[in-house]
């Protein structure tokens, strides 16, 4: 990775456009958490609210409220009862458009995400899905409705290593509607992401 104070995060303008367009371009930008931790994003699925998958086809509620608001802040949910998964929201103020962050590459601050998630067995097992990603980085729900441009605890960045030429572009995973979807992307020969 770049030099920590060299790496520039993503503006509001950067998010502020169709999920669809923002997935594969966040493709090996870095997640990056203030203690130090960073990861490089290597997969990730599209939500927007005229899916019947993401959270925001039946319309505005108290818990995609954020999903709603400014495109740039990080829109995080619980699931299965059991795991956060984090997202980037994307599109015009008040669409409910977001990118789910599945999987990240280590690349900073590996001791602090193994003591996170000692369950891992190897630095692969450490963000390979978005429920681990989410357990390595600490987020919680305290983390929904960060802002990723002007807030200083987490952020996507980019330290000049740009999205892949050909990502690999498959149906999402885990859902039970629009399944048929190809709105994930993933980096094809990274070793770290979920699922192939």
């Amino acid at each position: 990775m770049a030099n920590p104070k060299k790496l520039q995060k993503l503006p509001r303008s950067f998010y502020s456009r169709d999920s669809l367009i923002v997935a594969p371009e966040l493709l090996n930008k870095v997640l990056r958490c203030h203690d130090g931790r960073a990861g490089r994003i290597v997969e990730v699925e599209a939500y927007r609210s005229d899916d019947p998958a993401a959270h925001s086809y039946r319309g505005r509620t108290p818990r995609t409220e954020v999903m709603f608001g400014a495109p740039g802040h990080m829109y995080v949910y619980f699931t299965y009862g059991m795991h956060w998964c984090a997202n980037a929201v994307c599109g015009p103020q008040g669409v409910g458009n977001a990118v789910l962050i599945r999987a990240l590459q280590p690349i900073a601050g590996l001791d602090l995400m193994h003591a996170a998630r000692p369950l891992a067995k190897n630095d692969r097992q450490l963000c390979n899905g978005p429920a681990c990603l989410t357990q390595a980085m600490s987020i919680t729900k305290l983390q929904n409705g960060v802002d990723l441009v002007s807030g200083d605890r987490y952020a996507l960045v980019d330290d000049d290593v740009p999205p892949p030429e050909r990502p690999v572009q498959t149906t999402r995973i885990g859902i039970s509607k629009a399944m048929d979807y190809p709105w994930r992307w993933y980096v094809g020969e990274s070793l770290y992401v979920s699922k192939k």
